[in-house]
């Protein structure tokens, strides 16, 4: 189905469109604006799987937080409620006195999410499954610095990581979102508690455990998030579960570690094979989260492995990366 032929059989084909800056998929978003001010988001995600979106939504709406409702749906398409343009960083960004407001609202979210038992149907982000998804790092971070791979190197440092997850956080309870972060919550001041958080972008949701979800949003690849901030994160979500702070703190350094190693490698990847330059200018912002990740006495036996195998980003690593991209 086209999406004229959805609009039109959702009665919205006569509605504005106002395309919408996308994330790094390839789904694309439009705003629809009808002549009597009602409004709708229309998803476009071809190579996705809207029914998993639509269900996850209904499954988050279900426990009272705030996911765009589903107003229609198709293979590849999704009418969406819109929930507006009051993101998180951009609030933060023009108030930055209401940062720590905004971030504490977003773990009453995720504290009423942990509470509830996992939709049925995900997949589990194990200490393995995390270790291993590590390996971007070394296929596309490294090679895209230094020409070479260097597989004994990404072997030793997955094998690390992996039993240092192992160590300080081996079970996997929880629905986390995976890109739980200011650029994809929303800023909703007329509703009530964790509601006032809008939730996007969760289709890639697994089950896993509840470090991670907190470590994406205090350890931000687009945004430096304030000391007082992160302190102030962090003792809300323990006191909103009952959690003890050492063992979340190592678990916030493995789960932390684990994402900011991907991370590298999929700045360097859109870079390369889809001529997106300024992930690039992302990357050494993710290098510090890393290291301060590594610096926990939890992550020991694996930052030597990482230190010795993956250059820093300094300004002609960056340079290399960026060299790499699509001439358009």
């Amino acid at each position: 189905m086209t999406p004229d032929a959805f609009l039109a059989g959702a009665g919205w084909q006569h509605a504005a469109r106002e395309p919408i800056t996308g994330d790094a998929s390839t789904r694309r978003y439009t705003r629809l604006i009808r002549d009597d001010g009602a409004r709708r988001i229309l998803m476009e995600d071809p190579d996705g799987d809207v029914a998993l979106f639509s269900r996850l939504a209904r499954y988050l709406t279900g426990l009272g937080l705030s996911a765009p409702e589903i107003h229609a749906e198709a293979p590849g398409l999704l009418l969406l409620e819109d929930l507006g343009d009051a993101l998180f960083a951009r609030r933060a960004a023009d108030a930055p006195d209401q940062e720590t407001r905004l971030y504490e609202t977003a773990i009453d979210a995720l504290a009423l999410l942990h509470r509830a038992p996992p939709p049925d149907g995900l997949d589990h982000a194990t200490p393995a499954r995390l270790a291993q998804m590590t390996d971007l790092a070394f296929t596309h971070y490294l090679p895209g610095v230094t020409g070479q791979t260097d597989p004994v190197a990404e072997q030793d440092t997955v094998a690390a990581l992996s039993d240092a997850l192992m160590q300080v956080n081996p079970e996997t309870r929880v629905t986390i979102l995976r890109d739980f972060h200011a650029e994809n919550l929303i800023w909703l001041p007329e509703r009530d508690g964790a509601r006032r958080a809008g939730l996007l972008d969760f289709q890639d949701a697994m089950v896993g455990h509840p470090a991670y979800d907190v470590v994406s949003l205090i350890e931000d690849a687009r945004r430096d998030v304030s000391e007082e901030t992160r302190r102030a994160t962090i003792r809300r979500y323990l006191d909103r579960t009952g959690t003890g702070a050492a063992p979340f703190e190592a678990a916030l350094a493995a789960q932390g570690a684990a994402r900011n190693l991907r991370i590298l490698g999929v700045f360097a990847r859109l870079a390369a094979t889809r001529g997106k330059p300024h992930y690039v200018d992302l990357i050494p912002r993710v290098w510090r989260h890393l290291m301060r990740d590594l610096d926990h006495p939890a992550l020991s036996a694996v930052k030597p492995h990482v230190i010795r195998a993956l250059p820093e980003p300094t300004m002609p690593v960056l340079k290399r990366l960026k060299d790499r991209c699509p001439t358009p």
